[in-house]
C-alpha cells in the first residue's frame, strides 16, 4: 500500500518507516502538518496528533475532507478517553497509543483497510477490454463468452478491474481478497496462474515485477 506516516520525532518516524517497507508498503513520511496536508494521495495515513505546526485533528479533519475513502489511523501518545474520541470524531478510522507494537499496528492496519475495501466497492458491473464483470451475480464474461471463476479467483479479478489499466500491488490484492498481507504470496501467484488460463487470454493480467499486477485495460 502508499503509506503516509506523519511523525515529527525522527527517530520513531524512521523505525516505523522501515518496519513498514520491510512488510512492502510504499511510505512517504512527513514531519509537519503542513507537509500532511500537501501530500500525494495514498492508500492509509498514519497520522501522529502531536505536530510542531498544528494540531493533528485539525489535520486529520482536513484530511477527511478532501479524501472521504482513505485509511486514517491516529497513532499518538494521548491515550485519554475523551482524546480517542476527538480523534475517531475528526475522521479518523482507528486509534492507536504509544507505545505499540508493529504486530499490533498490522493488525489494525488490515481491519482497517478490510472496512475500507468494502466501503468503495460500488460498482455493480465492471468492463475492461474485453472482460465484463456483473459483481453482484458473480459472472464473468470475455467477449460474449461466460468463464466460471472460484471464489478467490472471482475476488482477485474484480480488485484488478476496479483498478484496470493501473498497477496493484501485491499487499492490497492480499488484503482485499485474503484479509492479510501475510503468508499468501504463494496463493496469490497460484490464483494468478489460474485466472490466465480460465481467462484464455495470459496477457489480460499482467506481471509487474516487484510491484504487483495490473489487468490490460484496452
Amino acid at each position: 500500500m502508499r503509506v503516509l506516516l506523519v511523525e515529527d520525532d525522527l527517530r520513531v518516524s524512521a523505525g516505523l518507516a522501515s518496519a513498514l517497507r520491510r512488510r512492502g508498503h510504499e511510505v512517504t513520511q512527513a514531519v509537519t502538518a503542513a507537509e500532511a496536508v500537501a501530500a500525494k494521495q495514498v492508500d492509509l495515513v498514519l497520522l501522529d496528533m502531536n505536530l510542531p505546526d498544528r494540531d493533528g485533528l485539525e489535520v486529520c479533519r482536513r484530511i477527511r475532507q478532501h479524501d472521504e475513502v482513505v485509511a486514517i489511523i491516529a497513532v499518538t501518545a494521548r491515550g485519554e478517553e475523551q482524546d480517542r474520541v476527538a480523534g475517531l470524531r475528526a475522521g479518523a478510522d482507528d486509534y492507536v497509543v504509544k507505545p505499540f507494537s508493529m504486530v499490533e499496528l498490522q493488525a489494525r492496519i488490515e481491519a482497517v483497510m478490510r472496512r475500507t475495501s468494502r466501503t468503495i466497492r460500488t460498482a455493480t458491473t465492471l468492463q475492461a477490454g474485453p472482460l465484463r464483470i456483473d459483481v453482484d451475480a458473480r459472472r464473468v464474461w470475455v467477449a460474449e463468452r461466460e468463464v466460471g471463476l472460484s471464489r478467490k479467483e472471482f475476488d482477485l479479478l474484480v480488485a484488478l478491474a476496479r483498478q484496470a489499466g493501473t498497477v496493484v500491488p501485491r499487499e492490497r490484492l492480499q488484503l482485499e481478497v485474503w484479509q492479510t498481507t501475510w503468508a499468501t504470496r504463494h496463493n496469490l501467484d497460484v490464483h494468478v496462474a489460474a485466472l490466465r488460463g480460465k481467462l484464455n487470454d495470459p496477457g489480460l493480467v499482467e506481471t509487474v515485477r516487484g510491484v504487483g499486477y495490473r489487468l490490460r485495460a484496452d
